[in-house]
């Protein structure tokens, strides 16, 4: 999969940093968003440019570098990058409600909260923030009670169905109607790019037994989750799996956007763990209501 031809992503070059939108999103006008690229940012070498993780031993980003970065994306997307609120993320599937008071969180300030993969707010001014190098962002977004909510899921999140539980807060905290809810899965890994093995595959037929009905209602039968290949290993569609997860959660198809954006097979553009072998940076998505709205 690549960027180009894609109804559902696009390529915003207006500010100093590169960024990928969503045309369903832009649409609302209470709603910023966007997802990074590596481009337009200060870091160096394996981090180049705009890397927005601190990444892990041996491979370490410096930490000026990265706030510096955050400002530059923050800033081309019209955003306040005071308003951030970073996530914590484990592969997890636990969800934060954030306000005011969490504004700058695991991004100047510590965070005084941990395993994080996902996090929701009605409150207009805060960015949500979460971060990827092949996993699945998952947007959401209630234009009716005006509320959002932005979940990390991995093939764990996505076992874990975290995009049912962000749903599931989002109606306990904000009274959303799933139903009304607007979601996207963002740029991520590509069922031919992301091979796994026997452990995960059998972590997702538990998850999902019906995977082989491909002709149950609003299932794409020429979209399966888990393929074998002619190595003995499987192909995993995290994009059908979310898109499975959120109609369980009661979203209807037709407000289910599929970005069609791989992180792998568009290596120049983004960064991808398996491409690199674990040698990259992080990318970022952000979701806030306006505050001007």
């Amino acid at each position: 999969m690549t960027l180009i031809d894609s109804k559902n992503a696009r390529l915003n070059k207006t500010g100093k940093a590169p960024y990928i939108e969503f045309p369903i999103l832009s649409e609302i006008p209470f709603i910023i968003h966007g997802f990074s690229t590596r481009l337009g940012g200060v870091s160096t070498d394996m981090f180049s440019s705009m890397n927005l993780g601190s990444g892990s031993s041996p491979y370490k980003d410096d930490p000026a570098n990265i706030q510096e970065n955050f400002i530059i994306i923050a800033e081309s997307m019209g955003i306040d990058p005071s308003s951030l609120v970073v996530s914590d993320q484990v592969h997890k599937t636990d969800i934060l409600l954030v306000n005011n008071k969490d504004k700058g969180k695991g991004y100047t300030i510590p965070r005084d909260y941990k395993e994080i993969d996902g996090l929701i707010t009605n409150t207009p001014g805060i960015t949500l923030v979460t971060k990827y190098a092949d996993c699945v962002p998952l947007y959401f977004v209630d234009p009716i009670k005006r509320a959002i909510g932005l979940s990390h899921a991995g093939w764990k999140g996505t076992v874990g169905k975290i995009g049912f539980k962000t749903v599931e807060e989002m109606s306990k905290e904000f009274d959303s109607n799933s139903k009304e809810i607007i979601a996207v899965i963002g740029p991520s890994i590509c069922m031919d790019c992301y091979e796994v093995g026997e452990d995960v595959a059998y972590e997702i037929r538990n998850a999902f037994p019906f995977i082989e009905d491909n002709k149950q209602q609003d299932y794409d039968e020429e979209s399966p989750i888990l393929i074998e290949n002619h190595r003995g290993r499987y192909q995993l569609n995290l994009w059908e799996a979310n898109r499975r997860v959120l109609l369980e959660a009661g979203l209807c198809a037709e407000n289910i956007h599929i970005s069609n954006v791989c992180t792998a097979c568009n290596s120049q553009l983004l960064f991808s763990h398996r491409k690199t072998n674990g040698k990259r940076g992080s990318l970022a998505a952000f979701l806030a209501l306006s505050a001007n709205q």
